[in-house]
């Protein structure tokens, strides 16, 4: 049996394949290392042949990873994510700063999961602590920094800045997909539910169908409804680009094109704490900061379409 010892692969070809994975592009990841675009390439061909697996696969919805390459990333981006930090503490003796952040579970399960590895190299003296919320968060009263809720952005007293669109749309096992046909066979699907009872008559009514009626089981995390539905309980109403892994990997369907608009993913915090260093760098490495630190951001500093709206 041929050895699986680490000296057998080039430590480029690991780097090049934890930023190509982050990024789900050859072309950001070459800017990130600062070299070409075939050189990633090469080096991810050479890993690849190591293998004798594929970790990439091109699909009509841009580069994803394959099952081998979901499974290899996040212990390749965690361990040049330890070997950065261990690195950093000679350079600096500088204390850790804590920064509690609650996140609703589909944002962390869809997107913030996978990148963290580079957060913690970036900022190796940030202690980020994460907790999970069903969107039901009180900034101004919980012991939290911040929190990435679901939402239309109009929270009293807080500043809100938008993160990432989230159309819904049905999704399912392929199994119950191959039987609809047109959105009005769902009216004989068990339809999950999650806490927000407008969604699904919001998305019938944007695929022209007759209103659907949800009366499945009733989940409190997004994440949890979908998982459901992979196992065939029924058909979620959730945000395809946030479950682009299962799609990819062909556990999860989605048989309508149809979506609907019924908020976003916002990072939020409490104007009436203050904020510090921490806070600035993860607000600027997840959103950016696209003006001056004059003041607080709103929709509106984004051109957000639904700020005029409220």
């Amino acid at each position: 049996m041929p050895s699986t010892s680490l000296a057998r692969f080039s430590l480029n070809s690991l780097h090049a394949f934890a930023a190509a994975a982050r990024h789900l592009s050859f072309t950001r990841a070459a800017d990130e290392l600062c070299v070409t675009q075939a050189a990633v390439s090469q080096q991810i061909k050479a890993l690849e042949a190591q293998l004798g697996k594929p970790l990439f696969l091109r699909t009509a919805r841009g580069l994803q990873l394959s099952d081998e390459g979901t499974r290899l990333a996040p212990a390749v981006q965690q361990a040049f994510a330890q070997l950065d930090a261990a690195l950093a503490q000679f350079e600096s003796s500088a204390p850790r700063e804590r920064l509690t952040v609650a996140v609703v579970g589909t944002y962390l399960h869809g997107h913030l999961l996978a990148r963290l590895p580079d957060f913690e190299a970036r900022h190796p003296h940030i202690e980020l602590r994460l907790q999970t919320h069903n969107n039901k968060v009180d900034l101004a009263t919980e012991t939290l920094d911040a929190a990435i809720r679901f939402g239309d952005g109009a929270w009293r007293s807080v500043e809100a800045l938008p993160l990432q669109a989230a159309p819904l749309s049905p999704l399912c096992a392929p199994s119950i997909a191959a039987r609809l046909r047109a959105p009005a066979d769902l009216r004989g699907q068990v339809l999950l539910r999650s806490y927000r009872a407008q969604d699904w008559p919001a998305w019938a009514q944007a695929a022209g169908c007759p209103a659907l009626v949800a009366r499945g089981p009733q989940f409190d995390s997004s994440v949890l409804m979908v998982q459901a539905a992979v196992q065939g309980a029924g058909v979620a109403l959730a945000p395809p680009a946030l479950f682009t892994r299962e799609l990819a990997s062909g556990a999860l369907a989605q048989p309508f094109e149809a979506t609907v608009d019924v908020g976003r993913y916002w990072l939020t915090r409490s104007l009436t704490r203050e904020s510090g260093p921490a806070w600035a760098a993860f607000r600027d490495w997840l959103v950016g900061r696209p003006r001056s630190d004059a003041g607080p951001m709103s929709a509106r500093d984004f051109n957000d379409p639904t700020a005029d709206a409220r």
